[in-house]
């Protein structure tokens, strides 16, 4: 693409883009703890990176149990809202427009990262062969292997994409101009589309079809 083609303005929907650069999400791991909540430091980051045409934030978990990595920031929260809004509110006062990247984990996760120590959460009950980064209660932090996780009742399924909504709901509030939602990269609903990851045979399983369902109802 030409240099002028590329930092041209853009028509994304109702949103106007400055020119066609996009910056992708990256884990920082940088939100004040307890709680998981940005921070002032996120909205320098992020500010700092507002001349590009749209911001895409790191991956921000929808939910408690949607973490699987160590001070990765969520969208579930009060609190993580207040947070999020020092940053959109330092990316717009640089006249930039950011969306947030929602994410749940699923099985790449680990007990020391799960509300009570719980297990993480899957289509099915097949560990995989991945690892997280976790914190000790003493503080100490490392890599892990990721724990066998359980499968996810079927009741438990609108739960899910209640979840999706909800950090939706919680995003717009926060002052996104948008979402991008994480369905790839081996995450929940990645595994829900991936036979190998996905053995379930109720009707988020088998055909094509099934495993893409949990990701067309999000």
């Amino acid at each position: 693409m030409p240099a002028q083609h590329l930092l041209s303005p853009f028509q994304l929907g109702s949103l106007s883009l400055p020119n066609r650069l996009v910056m992708a999400p990256l884990t920082r791991q940088r939100s004040l703890q307890p709680g998981n909540i940005p921070s002032e430091l996120n909205a320098t980051y992020y500010a700092q990176r507002a001349s590009a045409g749209l911001l895409i934030s790191e991956a921000t978990q929808v939910c408690a149990e949607g973490q699987g990595y160590a001070w990765t920031p969520g969208i579930h929260s009060a609190e993580q809202v207040a947070g999020w809004k020092q940053v959109t509110q330092a990316v717009h006062a640089r006249n930039g427009r950011i969306f947030l990247q929602l994410w749940h984990v699923g099985r790449i996760s680990h007990p020391l990262l799960q509300p009570n120590g719980a297990d993480p959460v899957a289509p099915s009950a097949i560990q995989a062969n991945a690892e997280c980064y976790v914190q000790e209660a003493d503080g100490s932090h490392h890599k892990a292997a990721t724990a066998m996780p359980r499968a996810l009742a079927l009741n438990e399924l609108p739960g899910v994409v209640a979840a999706y909504a909800h950090g939706t709901a919680n995003a717009l509030l926060a002052g996104f101009d948008g979402v991008e939602v994480h369905a790839a990269n081996g995450y929940l609903l990645d595994q829900f589309l991936c036979s190998n990851s996905n053995q379930r045979s109720d009707a988020y399983g088998g055909s094509a079809e099934n495993r893409a369902r949990l990701v067309l109802q999000v």
